[in-house]
């Protein structure tokens, strides 16, 4: 099975959809790469979505990547003694470390650090920012705040602080656990939420040790502010639009979507565009047109991964979403204007030796029309540079370790098919013609552009580029 779309389908589990049965109809539909989102998820039921979605793998005989989200610092506010409170506009409301039940004048904050990192003048925003306060005055055991857009306040509500910079680690306790569980049960990306330095970001690969990728969430203006530093040390990149559009202004986040997106392409890192994508479809069989455009701009700008939520995991047309996505993007892709825009995105490659031979496989393979683009690679990295220069021509990953063609299950335009490395270099050619044949990506009579590394099984020595005949048989010919 091969997809007709160079734009991977992220997709979340959750209630609707966790059951080998439902798991196979959403790959099917066009899912290519699954999280599990660790919020609402323990241990237990970890090992069991991801022994179904390997028995899915198994059977559909296609590598799925596997994405566990860590949950990241929930920060909230403490509880009221007689039940919810309504603030009034200009009225003062005051934070403290006092554990007393809260009232309509104060509540209890649980985080010191917080109350640590204020400043007069800082925003708090309650609730997913229904609530907004601003900061008088303050100290390390309290924050005095007028507020300046009121509304009801009731228990445990989420707190963020769009302008003060937390000194504490992107995760918790929680985390590490879920993190361990997660390595143990050898999921494919790990997601780091709430990042806002790019020592969050050194701090989980100290535990991953390569055994998994390293995605980090943008949602965070710290975040904003660090953004190549914090790609630079990650392995993917997501737009995380909600908490992002709580604690910026929403109308900057269609334009952060794109900065982010055009920063991790230059970078050769997959990028994914998430949130509220077709949020309609979480109680309707069908989107709405404003959803469907949301989608096809993300496509249009050439992110690697789109990514469905609630509509996937809880909502009541898991399926019908999926492949809704997989339409919008397909149609998309074929757009006359798709192409050009594409295009013009791309950046020199870097003075690499994997960088110049991917850039002139793309070159060569647009220049003769090439029936596809066939990659050797252990590592994968081979592989993410071909995917940055978004060729027009398929772009076929073989690896002999199934973790990489997992994990490139969310990189933009690969079809990553698990083989034996090639023993020779006429092996290798023969392998390349074969699998593009049976792949049905290259008929008979048609070329292909195969790159690879000399000596075969060495990672990052990409240093040969060949092109070949698929002969009659499949096998190749020079």
């Amino acid at each position: 099975m091969r997809r007709n779309r160079r734009v991977k389908i992220l997709a979340t589990l959750g209630p609707s959809s966790s059951t080998p049965e439902v798991i196979e109809k959403l790959y099917r539909a066009g899912a290519d790469v699954f999280r599990i989102n660790m919020s609402h998820t323990d241990h237990d039921r970890l090992r069991q979505l991801v022994e179904s979605i390997r028995s899915v793998e198994e059977k559909v005989g296609r590598p799925i990547g596997i994405l566990a989200d860590l949950q990241g610092p929930k920060l909230r506010v403490g509880a009221f003694g007689n039940g919810p409170v309504m603030l009034e506009n200009g009225a003062r409301f005051t934070l403290d470390a006092d554990t007393t039940p809260g009232d309509v004048t104060r509540s209890h904050l649980p985080h010191p650090e917080i109350l640590k990192a204020l400043e007069p003048g800082h925003r708090l925003l309650l609730d997913d920012g229904k609530v907004q306060l601003k900061v008088l005055e303050c100290s390390e055991t309290k924050a005095v705040t007028e507020v300046v857009v009121g509304g009801k306040l009731s228990d445990r509500k989420g707190v963020s602080v769009p302008d003060s910079e937390i000194d504490t680690s992107a995760m918790t306790d929680k985390d590490r656990k879920d993190l361990v569980a997660a390595l143990d049960q050898n999921v494919d990306w790990i997601a780091l939420s709430f990042v806002q330095r790019p020592d969050d970001i050194a701090e989980v690969r100290k535990v991953v040790r390569g055994k998994a990728g390293v995605l980090a969430k943008i949602e965070k203006p710290q975040a904003i502010g660090r953004l190549h530093e914090i790609i630079e040390l990650s392995d993917a990149i997501m737009v995380a639009r909600g908490d992002l559009g709580v604690e910026m202004p929403l109308e900057q986040v269609p334009g952060l979507q794109k900065q982010i997106t055009r920063a991790a392409r230059r970078a050769g890192k997959p990028v994914v565009i998430a949130t509220q994508m077709l949020e309609s479809m979480i109680t309707a069989p069908v989107p709405t047109r404003a959803e469907v455009s949301d989608v096809a701009n993300a496509v249009f700008e050439g992110a690697d991964a789109v990514m469905l939520s609630a509509e996937s995991a809880a909502g009541d047309f898991p399926e019908e979403a999926v492949a809704t996505m997989d339409k919008i993007a397909r149609e998309v892709e074929q757009d006359p204007h798709y192409r050009s825009i594409i295009d013009a995105q791309r950046s020199e490659p870097e003075a690499t030796g994997a960088d110049a031979i991917s850039a002139a496989a793309r070159q060569i393979a647009e220049t003769l029309r090439l029936a596809a683009v066939v990659c050797y690679t252990t590592s994968g990295a081979t592989a993410l540079r071909a995917s940055r220069e978004r060729p027009t021509s398929p772009v076929i990953v073989l690896s002999p370790v199934v973790q990489t063609a997992r994990r490139l299950a969310l990189a933009w335009g690969l079809h990553c098919v698990v083989s034996v490395d090639a023993a020779s270099e006429e092996d290798m050619i023969d392998r390349a013609c074969r699998v593009a044949f049976e792949e049905a990506h290259a008929k008979p009579g048609q070329r292909i552009i195969v790159t690879a590394g000399v000596p075969f099984g060495t990672p990052g020595s990409t240093n040969l580029l060949r092109i070949a005949f698929v002969g009659n048989d499949g096998q190749g010919g020079v």
